[in-house]
């Protein structure tokens, strides 16, 4: 089975300021999802977060809502293109407000980074060159 699209569905504080933090790392927002209660982010043509005001998130689902600066549920990973990318896109995350959860993790074909988001979720960036996999 494949899927042809996912949606990351998050749960933030406030919309404006989430609005902020990843308009100055360069994402888009696709209006046409996006209101009040409602950021619709566009990662890519098949890849967005929906990052919904607590209240209205919780409308969805009847568990509790975890607090994402003390519990981790998910670390969701986006690729690079390059490790200057990654290296770039971590620098905008912490000039825009976001905290760095963990050292940079390189492992000669894969380097990583991550980033928190004011909400305190946790966005992993890695470029891999596959040519470079041990025994490739």
């Amino acid at each position: 089975m494949r899927h042809k699209q996912i949606f990351v569905n998050l749960p933030v504080k406030d919309v404006e300021r989430s609005k902020r933090f990843y308009g100055a790392m360069g994402y888009e927002f696709n209006p046409q999802f996006s209101n009040e209660q409602a950021l619709s982010m566009v990662i890519s043509d098949d890849i967005y977060a929906m990052l919904l005001v607590e209240e209205f998130f919780q409308t969805f689902t009847p568990r509790k809502i975890s607090d994402a600066h003390t519990t981790t549920e998910v670390l969701t990973c986006l690729s690079c293109e390059s490790k200057a990318q990654v290296d770039e896109l971590i620098a905008k995350a912490l000039a825009a407000g976001g905290t760095v959860p963990r050292a940079p993790q390189d492992m000669g074909f894969m380097y990583s980074q991550a980033y928190a988001d004011p909400d305190g979720h946790i966005w992993e960036l890695m470029y891999m060159d596959i040519t470079q996999f041990p025994g490739a």
